[in-house]
């Protein structure tokens, strides 16, 4: 069996290498070499849960290969491990990047280098790729192209980094200890900060669990935190008045770790009602929705020092009746009307 799972990561990582140079005439053979007949394919809205790979390559990547002819596909984390089911997990993080050149869902080109961040989710059966949980950062994408429709982000959007010691890729082969160490550490983060607000903030000891330098790389359309008072103001305390009533589904998810990375994925990973106000500009109808959100931490000498998370903000707002993407392309016929009427 493990080395059944070997042969399976072995064509991951070959699916990885090839789509590092992106070439949409190869995606639906390397597809099929990495992924069984069947595997469940969940991906970013708008594209949703797809039935194969020929859908998966023809609606969604080839698109943007189109859009973006030179398109590469980096990568800058790389972590594997077992689930608490046993699931077998491989979970990266990086960016898709290129010229710009053609429309993208009803988008207009820059014509220059662009970034979308992905986050992307495979767990492995014996015989391959069995599931696929995929969040794509699109609103970076309309950022970049002057295209965003919604209320700007709360802190900075931008290309995030790669962790501090660039070894998101490669680094020491990690010991069961070390591994089991960094997930307890963000275990206990997660049930400690689950408590507020329905207790005090004090609850969520945030200095036990996050380094004071700390980095929280949010999507494009909440922005980058830095510090834990910047968490605190820049992200969670409206994040957490408006949705006072959140609650995570780890187990219904994968949550998994290599040395001093932990990562979680579920589909579904929260839920909760908008009840509050002060988060993005969103009404707080009492709507209840769920909530994608994929996440990667580093942890340093005990404390966490970076977490990357991605959120799939089109969904919140699919779910709240507001399509982003309509509206962004909306605003690029407007402005390519006003351009032929000048």
């Amino acid at each position: 069996m493990v080395r059944a799972f070997e042969a399976s990561r072995a064509r991951l990582d070959a699916l990885f290498e090839a789509f590092r140079d992106f070439e949409i005439e190869d995606a639906t053979h390397l597809f099929k070499e990495a992924l069984v007949s069947g595997a469940k394919l969940h991906f970013t809205h708008p594209y949703e849960t797809l039935s194969d790979v020929d859908q998966l390559v023809d609606e969604v990547y080839r698109p943007l290969a189109t859009a973006i002819p030179d398109l590469e596909r980096r990568m800058t984390i790389k972590v594997q491990g077992r689930a608490a089911a046993g699931d077998e997990m491989v979970g990266v993080c990086g960016y898709y990047t290129g010229a710009f050149r053609k429309p993208y869902l009803g988008i207009r080109p820059t014509g220059q280098q662009v970034t979308m961040r992905f986050h992307e989710f495979f767990r492995l059966g014996a015989d391959g790729v069995q599931e696929v949980q995929a969040v794509w950062d699109i609103p970076e994408l309309l950022m970049q192209a002057g295209a965003w429709p919604m209320a700007p982000a709360l802190r900075r959007a931008w290309n995030v980094p790669a962790p501090i010691p660039q070894d998101g890729m490669h680094r020491p082969a990690a010991t069961s200890e070390a591994s089991a160490e960094s997930l307890r550490i963000v275990a206990e983060m997660l049930t400690a900060m689950g408590r507020h607000p329905q207790e005090p903030a004090s609850v969520m000891r945030l200095e036990d669990f996050w380094h004071p330098r700390m980095s929280w790389y949010g999507p494009a359309a909440i922005g980058t935190c830095r510090g834990i008072e910047g968490f605190r103001n820049g992200h969670q305390i409206p994040f957490l008045r408006a949705l006072p009533d959140r609650s995570g589904n780890v187990g219904g998810g994968y949550y998994f770790g290599q040395g001093p990375y932990v990562a979680f994925t579920a589909w579904p990973g929260m839920k909760m009602s908008v009840s509050g106000d002060g988060w993005l500009g969103i009404n707080p109808t009492g709507q209840h929705i769920t909530m994608r959100s994929l996440d990667f931490w580093r942890v340093e000498h005990g404390l966490i020092r970076e977490n990357w998370v991605l959120v799939d903000m089109l969904h919140v707002w699919q779910q709240l009746g507001v399509d982003v993407i309509a509206r962004a392309s909306e605003m690029c016929s407007q402005l390519e009307r006003d351009e032929n009427y000048r």
